[in-house]
C-alpha cells in the first residue's frame, strides 16, 4: 500500500531520479510543488519542456547551447589560440567564473575509463583531434579531474596531441589556498611537490 495518492507517489519517484535527491528530499520537493500556485508549477513544467526541446550541444566544442554554435565559440573576442579541454559541460562555467581564461573550450563528454569499458571512441576525442588538425591553436590546456580516469585521459590526449606540434599543458595540482598541510591527503602533497616552482 502506498503512503500517498498514486499521482503524488509518481511525482516523488520521478524526483528521486534526480542526482543527489533521496526519498525525503523528493517528498519535500513534491509537497513544495503542491503548495505553489498553478502558474508557478506550469512555469516549471514549461521550462523543463523547453530545455528538452531546444537545448543541444555546440557543433564545435560540445558545450550546452540552444544554437548551432555556443556563445563562446561564436564570440569573436575569444582567444582562438587556446583551447581548454574539459570532461563535462558543467566544467565550462567553473572555469569561466574565474575570469582568467579567455580562450575556447572542448568538452569530451566523459573521460577514458578502461574499467568501465570507455575508450577514446566513446567520447569526443576524435572530434578534438580533427579540430586541432583543421585549425591548430598554440596551446591546449588539459583540465581533467584529478582522478585515475582523468589522469588516463590526460596522458592519452597528451600522447595524441604532441605530434601535432601544439603545446600541451595541464592544470596545476597541489595545495589549496588556505589549506593546512596536516589535513591534506598524501596524493595532493605529492602533486604539490612535483609541481613546485622556484621563487
Amino acid at each position: 500500500m502506498t503512503e500517498f495518492a498514486p499521482v503524488l507517489e509518481s511525482l516523488i519517484a520521478e524526483l528521486k531520479k534526480l542526482p543527489g535527491i533521496g526519498s525525503r528530499s523528493a517528498q519535500r520537493m513534491a509537497f513544495h510543488l503542491l503548495k505553489v500556485d498553478q502558474a508557478e508549477a506550469e512555469a516549471l513544467a514549461a521550462a523543463i519542456r523547453e530545455v528538452k526541446l531546444r537545448v543541444t550541444h555546440c557543433s564545435v566544442c560540445f558545450q550546452i547551447t540552444d544554437q548551432d554554435l555556443c556563445r563562446i565559440c561564436s564570440d569573436p573576442g575569444r582567444d582562438r589560440g587556446m583551447i581548454c579541454v574539459v570532461e563535462q559541460p558543467n566544467n565550462v562555467p567553473t572555469i569561466e567564473r574565474t575570469g582568467g581564461f579567455h580562450g575556447l573550450f572542448h568538452v569530451l563528454m566523459g573521460n577514458i575509463s578502461p574499467l568501465q569499458g570507455i575508450g577514446p571512441e566513446e567520447i569526443k576525442v576524435q572530434e578534438l583531434l580533427d579540430r586541432l588538425r583543421k585549425d591548430p591553436p598554440r596551446e591546449v590546456i588539459l583540465a581533467m579531474n584529478p582522478t585515475a580516469d582523468g589522469e588516463a585521459t590526460a596522458i592519452y590526449l597528451h600522447r595524441e596531441i604532441r605530434p601535432l606540434g601544439i603545446k600541451v599543458s595541464r592544470l596545476a595540482m597541489g595545495l589549496p589556498v588556505g589549506g593546512d598541510l596536516e589535513f591534506t591527503d598524501q596524493v595532493t602533497i605529492q602533486k604539490a611537490i612535483e609541481g613546485r616552482r622556484e621563487l
